[in-house]
């Protein structure tokens, strides 16, 4: 506490906040500021993966390669391939959501010359009667398809092996399946990514491929929101801590 005369001449008292207040106010200071700069960087990754998208989807289409590896640096790049659908072994992607509606995404095996490549021809509804399979068929002739190269959608976190990979029946519900879990239900190897069948392709169902991701622009709102509440704590904890109070008057 430090004294001060002020403008009667009278010593005011000036007092200084506690250590636990100062430990409070920077720990909540720095909270918000590291969860404003995580909003920043969420927004620079959106911004970067649908310029990456946009730019990938006009380049002119190639091979499919065979290079498992091609994926990490051809996401999104238009590819064509000719060969037989396996219509006999479909997969269904399990608890995919569309306007708030449960749904599959439908693999379809493509049979080429050089190796099998799962094809994603779109989403469909599910049916309230989970025992009920919605209508998948498709012709086994030769066909050249046109899409877009990605990678099997992952969880968020590190599942077990897709135990229905092993059930009996086709077609097969699954939820996470790697390409491994595929191969093994299959009894042949398929690459390592999918093609997302183009928009206007025939044999498909629904197919918006855009990313669907919280826009950067609301990242950068919440950036915002997350600097201005440290900005806050640190104004609060500076005009509480380190006010002036003038003693009481002696008679």
């Amino acid at each position: 506490m430090e004294r001060c005369e002020d403008e009667t001449g009278r010593h005011a008292r000036r007092t200084r906040p506690p250590w636990w207040a100062t430990l409070g106010a920077a720990l909540f200071a720095a909270l918000f500021f590291a969860a404003g700069s995580w909003q920043l960087n969420r927004a620079a990754e959106k911004r970067a993966l649908l310029e990456s998208f946009d730019r990938a989807a006009a380049a002119h289409p190639m091979p499919a390669p065979r290079d498992a590896e091609a994926i990490a640096t051809l996401r999104y790049r238009p590819v064509r391939a000719t060969g037989h659908f396996d219509a006999s072994h479909q997969v269904l992607l399990d608890a995919r959501i569309r306007d708030g509606r449960a749904g599959y995404e439908v693999l379809t095996p493509l049979l080429t010359g050089t190796g099998a490549i799962l094809v994603n021809r779109g989403w469909v509804a599910a049916s309230p009667d989970r025992s009920r399979l919605p209508e998948i068929g498709i012709d086994s002739g030769e066909v050249t398809i046109r899409g877009m190269l990605d990678a099997l959608p992952q969880a968020a976190l590190a599942l077990e092996p897709d135990e229905g990979a092993q059930a009996a029946g086709w077609p097969r519900r699954l939820l996470y399946p790697t390409t491994q879990d595929i191969s093994a239900a299959l009894g042949y190897p398929v690459r390592n990514y999918q093609i997302l069948l183009a928009p206007d392709a025939a044999d498909g169902f629904r197919r918006d491929w855009r990313p669907v991701l919280l826009a950067p622009q609301q990242h950068l709102g919440y950036a915002v929101q997350w600097f201005a509440l440290a900005a806050t704590v640190v104004v609060i904890y500076a005009a509480l801590g380190f006010r002036r109070t003038a003693p009481a008057d002696r008679t």
